[in-house]
């Protein structure tokens, strides 16, 4: 009798943690200061300008809801942050919610028509902003028609515009609140903006129970985070896999986070792992990349990383066996969304199968759906639905989009998946982004993740583009490594042989970069409108 490959048989999944039913009355700010008080001196957050402890912290957010309400911002209404990584932001965005206002959280790499269409879209009553951001933000305010309060975090140099305000002028202005506002589990909490790759961002409304559960489901039960942890992530606060890296999961637990005001290029992700000394680091692939092919990467005994965290596109086998190789150290690769605001099918400590997302975190349901709506088999592609307690009550204002994404107790992600034989799941793609090549499916990624497997290549994106005929064949747009050289044909061989022949790249074009979005996205929108337009 043959013996069974071992990548085919696990352990099963675990089942969901035992967690307790919430309280008629919970507001989730509330929650994490219930969480830490009895570690009033431990760190809570450390920055550029200096440090905040959770005593401090605590006080801090109560005093940014005192100010609300003096303000005049009531219940329910939207306050947007427009603000830099920094210690400001967790007190404003937490402040908010401890007052029953709701914080919109929005990208600080966004032009001014964005921000005035996100100030009409939810009506913010104020806007909480970092001072670099305050220039853009005025512009917004002009082309908006709006009239929002401004505050003005992260100690402005120069004196500010008359009617806005600097932050710590308007918190020793007001009395801290003595009590949280009396919210309950489903009442809004705060909204993300989803990217908008496909038109304007859609505001995402998320209750005050949803950041409680992912706490619970994947940052205790899964990652294990703990109070003597250092968190460090690249992914920025105002994003959902950010908001969990660096505020939900570590302030449940009482650990230490680390916030970077600046873009995470390489040098300054490395000054920090080795002066921060973080243990846990939750990146993307495109970071990863980044810092491999580094010549300043870090040697192992020069950082204390316990535990690494990738989200944001699917990463490649070869990233994820490299970093490992070089630090001793797992990535955990899973996926989530803004709609589901963290992970819910993920790799986990210990068990690790690089080139697949994992299994299915405790306490949600995946389903792979075929275009007629029913299961698919292991091994053919369906459309992933998710089912789980941290799904976002809609889309504000937009109930044609919601009812499309958000059906029943399932939400749809948009993203192509197969389940495998030990009940992992790889990741074929987004559903707008599958190839038909020759009457077959393509997955972008997967020819992607072969490209990024030649020593020369640091980076590629795989489209579809029409030939003579109109009939679609690949094309890859590919970034070399510095100082590295292949040429097109080598790369096609170098696919066949790993590849069915069909999925081969039919055509290569080598870039110098790829557009991506804040997170490190690959934007393949783009690379499809810039073939279309050179076609016409």
């Amino acid at each position: 009798m043959t013996a069974p490959d071992p990548a085919s048989v696990a352990d099963p999944v675990p089942p969901a943690p035992t967690v307790a039913p919430l309280p008629a009355r919970f507001n989730f700010a509330q929650h994490l200061i219930d969480a830490n008080a009895g570690r009033p001196d431990k760190l809570a957050y450390v920055d550029e300008l200096g440090s905040l402890r959770y005593g401090e912290l605590a006080g801090r957010i109560r005093r940014v809801a005192g100010a609300l309400r003096a303000a005049g911002v009531r219940r329910e209404e939207r306050v947007l942050l427009l603000m830099h990584d920094g210690a400001d932001w967790p007190v404003a965005f937490l402040g908010a919610i401890y007052a029953g206002v709701v914080p919109v959280a929005v990208n600080t790499l966004l032009t001014a028509d964005d921000y005035a269409y996100m100030l009409q879209h939810s009506r913010a009553e104020a806007v909480l902003v970092s001072a670099p951001l305050l220039p853009v933000l005025q512009e917004a305010i002009v082309r908006s028609g709006a009239a929002p309060r401004c505050i003005v975090a992260s100690r402005p140099t120069a004196a500010l515009p008359t009617g806005v305000v600097a932050f710590e002028d308007w918190l020793a202005a007001a009395e801290p609140a003595a009590e949280p506002a009396a919210t309950g589990p489903d009442d809004p909490a705060f909204w993300l903006y989803s990217s908008g790759s496909t038109g304007r961002p859609k505001g995402t409304v998320h209750t005050q129970a949803n950041p409680y559960w992912t706490i619970e489901l994947y940052g205790k039960a899964v990652l294990g985070l703990r109070e003597d942890d250092v968190c460090f992530s690249a992914a920025k606060l105002f994003f959902a896999y950010g908001l969990g890296n660096a505020l939900s999961f570590p302030l449940a637990v009482g650990a230490t986070v680390v916030l970077m005001a600046e873009r995470p290029t390489p040098e300054a992700v490395f000054r920090r792992w080795r002066e921060q000394r973080p243990t846990v680091f939750f990146g993307a692939p495109t970071g990863f990349a980044g810092m491999l092919a580094h010549p300043a990467l870090p040697r192992r005994d020069e950082v204390a990383l316990r535990l690494c965290s990738s989200a944001g596109e699917a990463l490649p086998a070869e990233l994820g066996e490299r970093f490992t190789a070089h630090y001793g150290v797992e990535i955990i690769d899973g996926i989530g969304s803004t709609e589901m605001l963290h992970i819910f099918l993920s790799n986990r400590p210990g068990r690790v199968r690089y080139g697949t997302t994992g299994w299915p975190v405790p306490g949600y349901a995946i389903a792979l759906r075929g275009e007629d709506g029913r299961p698919v088999p292991d091994g053919e592609a369906g459309d992933l639905y998710i089912q789980g307690p941290s799904a976002a009550l809609m889309y504000w204002g937009q109930r044609d989009k919601s009812r499309e994404t958000f059906q029943g107790e399932w939400t749809r992600s948009g993203d192509k998946y197969v389940r495998n034989a030990d009940g992992s799941y790889t990741y074929c793609g987004r559903s707008d982004d599958m190839l038909k090549v020759s009457g077959q499916y393509v997955s972008p990624f997967e020819v992607e993740a072969t490209l990024v497997q030649h020593p020369a290549v640091l980076e590629a994106a795989v489209i579809g583009v029409s030939d003579a005929e109109g009939l679609t064949k690949s094309k890859a747009f590919v970034v070399r490594k510095p100082g590295q050289a292949v040429d097109a044909e080598a790369l096609k061989a170098f696919v066949k042989d790993r590849l069915a022949p069909y999925k081969y790249p039919r055509t290569i074009e080598f870039v110098d970069e790829l557009p991506k979005t804040a997170t490190g996205k690959i934007q393949r929108f783009r690379l499809r409108e810039r073939e279309a337009a050179a076609a016409r």
